[in-house]
């Protein structure tokens, strides 16, 4: 059988507050420009690009405006985009990327299990 995730495009989750703009939630912070830069440019390369925010209502619509004046477009917000929804036959809750880019983010290859081996 086929790797499901082998057909589907290379995705990015990205978070907005403290990972696009500085974090003045419920406000919008300055633009992070070194993210903006590089979610721009993985995007032109072909990447799929999820904004994936606790925001809701007001704020993530505020959000998405910024974004979109930076630049920005998303191929979908806090939701899978179609080529997981068809690839899975459903809307999985979980939204599903290659790559999650979040200033709260734990890289888990750097960790070191309770047994004292590393992972990776």
């Amino acid at each position: 059988m086929a790797n499901i995730y082998e057909h589907l495009p290379r995705t990015i989750a990205c978070d907005f507050d403290g990972t696009l703009a500085e974090d003045k939630y419920p406000e919008i912070g300055e633009p992070i420009w070194q993210t903006i830069l590089c979610l721009k440019h993985e995007q032109n390369r072909g990447a799929k690009i999820i904004l994936w925010t606790n925001r809701t209502h007001e704020p993530l619509k505020a959000a998405v405006a910024w974004c979109e004046s930076q630049g920005i477009y998303f191929d979908a917000v806090n939701n899978n985009i179609q080529e997981v929804i068809l690839a899975f036959k459903c809307n999985p809750r979980k939204v599903f990327a290659n790559e999650y880019w979040d200033d709260r983010m734990v890289h888990l290859p750097h960790l070191t299990h309770p047994d004292g081996s590393k992972h990776g």
